[in-house]
């Protein structure tokens, strides 16, 4: 589809962190964007789905909604993540067919990568291996959103794309400690180190494994782009390409806080996977999208918003 001027768009997820982002990206476009409310639908029952789609009479469908978090998150919780995703995904799928939608757009994750997937991951490695350890439930029920986005594809002409993002921060990020990716961790773990006077911050890991982060705006403008440009059945990359270790993160995050004390490693506690970072040139091709945030500026920006928001 060309332009969404006009376009009615459900969008699941569209109060979550990534959801805020894009639905005001959408308003922008002159789109008018339905978002759900978990108190009011429950994605993981079908009933619930098809009235939300009663409801939303939607042509697009950006399916953000998602159950996941950091690694404590995910190790307390695999089953309970494989099934809801599953579940939500199953249905928003097959209430897109039977809405008969104009499009669906699904969000994956670069959690979905096998654990020891050649850098930079190039989507056609998607299936040469097993998800790391920790976070596999969620990455195997990402893939399977995109399998199921190709089968609606082939059997019922749905217009599904999938894409691969990249770890996603940036304000409205999730700070609780319980269930935080790495960044908005950091913050939170530096900011009160800095406010209390701790000498030292211990964190998990040895410090040594690599991520690429993508700056949650950026990731909302890949979201809109491929939405507006992009039709085919292959999932795409979405992030930087730019590789920095956890130890880097963690020594950026404490220069932008403004913490002093000394940063120590825990190496009995799990790294995750050992390297990561993204192929990005298909996205480029395809839809013309380039991450634009350089991590400091997005790291500052992030802790901005976290102590205007009062630092919870």
């Amino acid at each position: 589809m060309r332009g969404l001027a006009g376009a009615r768009v459900l969008a699941t997820g569209g109060a979550g962190f990534l959801g805020r982002h894009v639905a005001d990206l959408l308003i922008a476009h002159g789109a008018s964007v339905y978002v759900p409310r978990s108190s009011v639908y429950d994605l993981r029952k079908e009933g619930d789905v098809a009235r939300l789609y009663a409801d939303a009479q939607p042509d697009v469908v950006i399916h953000m909604a998602v159950n996941g978090g950091g690694i404590g998150y995910n190790r307390a919780h695999p089953a309970t993540i494989a099934r809801d995703n599953m579940l939500m995904d199953t249905f928003v799928l097959k209430g897109a067919c039977d809405a008969g939608v104009r499009k669906v757009v699904g969000i994956g994750s670069v959690c979905a990568y096998p654990k020891h997937t050649p850098v930079p991951f190039r989507e056609e490695a998607l299936w040469d291996g097993y998800p790391e350890e920790t976070n596999a439930p969620y990455g195997l029920a990402k893939r399977m959103l995109l399998v199921q986005t190709q089968a609606c594809r082939e059997e019922f002409g749905l217009a599904g794309i999938h894409l691969l993002l990249a770890n996603m921060y940036g304000p409205y990020d999730t700070f609780d400690p319980v269930r935080s990716h790495v960044v908005a961790a950091l913050v939170r773990r530096f900011h009160e180190a800095k406010a209390s006077g701790a000498p030292s911050v211990t964190l998990w890991g040895t410090g040594t494994v690599t991520r690429e982060f993508l700056f949650v705006q950026d990731a909302a403008e890949a979201v809109v782009r491929a939405t507006e440009r992009y039709d085919g059945p292959e999932p795409v990359n979405v992030g930087t390409g730019c590789e920095h270790t956890i130890a880097e993160l963690a020594g950026a995050v404490s220069r932008i806080v403004g913490y002093h004390g000394q940063v120590r490693w825990d190496p009995s506690m799990p790294d995750g996977q050992p390297r990561r970072v993204l192929d990005v040139s298909r996205a480029r091709a395809l839809f013309g999208f380039s991450a634009a945030t350089a991590i400091e500026d997005g790291l500052a920006q992030t802790y901005a918003w976290y102590v205007a928001e009062g630092g919870a």
